[in-house]
């Protein structure tokens, strides 16, 4: 049976921009309302991202209604009935109605239909499954309102087959747990997730690294990850994070540090890792990373320079500059906080972090080219005398201005070298 609530109005759906899409849809006599993500996280209260539509009309009416409004249509999906609007700059992912006739895995042979519950049923989970019209009338089948009330994360009807379609769905329970669930999770669903984790290998890197780096972003990460490797999902899934011990970094990095305001998914998942640089690395590869994902975990791990958050401010100034990175230092500051395992000094963090913005400072001022206006040659020896005036400008704390390298330079190296004797005149008097 189909629950029918009210939700306030909202800026999104109040909005010109989707009030002329709906406009445009009404007047070809599509039925049109908000379905998914919208109407879950606004029911909550969250903010929204996406804003998706689904409508009875097929893909090609739905193009023809757009054009005829002068909305942008672009053919997205239209095979699986998914066309966009482009509306004021914003996008709108309009789906048409589907119903599955057949499925093979991920992947099901549709039908389109004007049954909304039959559209809803093809949802992975409850919460998922809600629609609203513009006027905001929500129509729950499943039971989502009550499941989010509670904290439930629950599949819309029998949780095994749900994941069997997809299997990247259990990844989804996981990390919509984390963000939405309270309290143990729903005994059906788990259940299903443990018995077919072990096709887990089959999903592709790209897929794994979506769900995960979203999991790892909730405020309870920490106690979902330890739920997987508890019912033994994660051992399927990255058996480098399924170290227990770990998981205080993580919980450390969530709750203890208080300087985290945006959660960072790269920094969380080295937290978990049991690894050194060469198994970050197959991680990395493993969840397809890009290239700076990939280096940064792998720095996260295991770090190029030793840094602490107790270090003095010449030691952390020396630690940046070596490093070259004020993001990076920043990262290994945090690590190194969450891995010391003892009280916290926040101050001492804070300031270790704010070291980082001394880095646009510390450039030796002098390069090869002035070492070469004072007379020292080409060759391997230029590199030499430079690293010597960098190693005394790193020891006097990065405070000798160009001059003064200048200086530190003319009085080891005269400005015009000494004429060598020639061969013929050697040993001569």
């Amino acid at each position: 049976m189909t629950i029918a609530a009210r939700l306030a109005p909202q800026p999104w759906m109040t909005a010109p921009e989707s009030q002329a899409v709906f406009a445009a849809l009404a007047a070809g006599g599509a039925d049109a309302r908000f379905v998914g993500g919208c109407v879950r996280d606004a029911w909550l209260g969250r903010p929204v991202k996406d804003i998706d539509v689904a409508t009875h009309a097929p893909p090609e009416r739905v193009m023809a209604l757009l054009d005829a409004a002068g909305l942008r249509a672009i053919p997205t999906g239209v095979a699986h009935g998914t066309v966009t609007a482009l509306s004021g700059g914003k996008p709108y992912e309009i789906t048409t109605l589907r119903r599955d006739v057949e499925s093979f895995g991920r992947h099901a042979r549709v039908e389109f239909t004007d049954d909304w519950v039959e559209d809803a049923a093809r949802r992975d989970l409850t919460m998922n499954a809600l629609n609203c019209t513009l006027d905001g009338l929500v129509r729950d089948p499943f039971g989502g309102l009550a499941d989010m009330a509670a904290g439930r994360v629950r599949f819309v009807g029998d949780a095994r087959r749900r994941i069997a379609e997809d299997v990247l769905r259990l990844l989804r329970f996981f990390r919509f747990h984390a963000h939405y669930g309270r309290g143990a999770p729903d005994p059906e669903a788990l259940a299903a997730c443990v018995e077919l984790a072990p096709r887990l290998p089959t999903l592709s890197g790209e897929r794994v690294r979506g769900e995960l780096f979203r999991l790892l972003t909730a405020p309870d990460a920490a106690g979902v990850w330890q739920l997987m490797i508890d019912r033994g999902v994660m051992a399927h899934l990255l058996p480098m994070a399924t170290a227990t011990a770990r998981l205080d970094r993580l919980a450390r990095l969530e709750h203890d540090l208080g300087t985290e305001a945006v959660p960072d998914p790269t920094r969380r998942l080295a937290a978990v890792l049991e690894a050194d640089r060469t198994g970050a690395l197959a991680v990395a590869d493993t969840l397809r990373l890009s290239n700076t994902e990939r280096d940064r975990l792998a720095a996260l791990v295991e770090p190029p320079v030793p840094v602490s958050p107790s270090d003095d401010a010449v030691k952390r100034r020396q630690a940046l500059y070596r490093i070259g990175d004020a993001a990076l230092y920043r990262d290994l500051v945090l690590m190194a906080a969450v891995e010391s395992g003892g009280p916290l000094d926040l101050t001492a963090l804070r300031a270790a972090l704010a070291t980082a913005g001394d880095l646009p400072d510390l450039r030796l001022p002098v390069a090869g080219r002035d070492l070469l206006a004072l007379g020292v040659p080409h060759g391997p020896g230029l590199g030499q005398r430079l690293k010597e005036i960098e190693a005394w400008w790193i020891a006097e704390d990065f405070r000798p201005g160009r001059e003064a390298c200048l200086d530190r330079v003319a009085k080891v190296q005269p400005r015009v070298p000494p004429p060598h004797p020639s061969p013929a005149g050697r040993g001569r008097v």
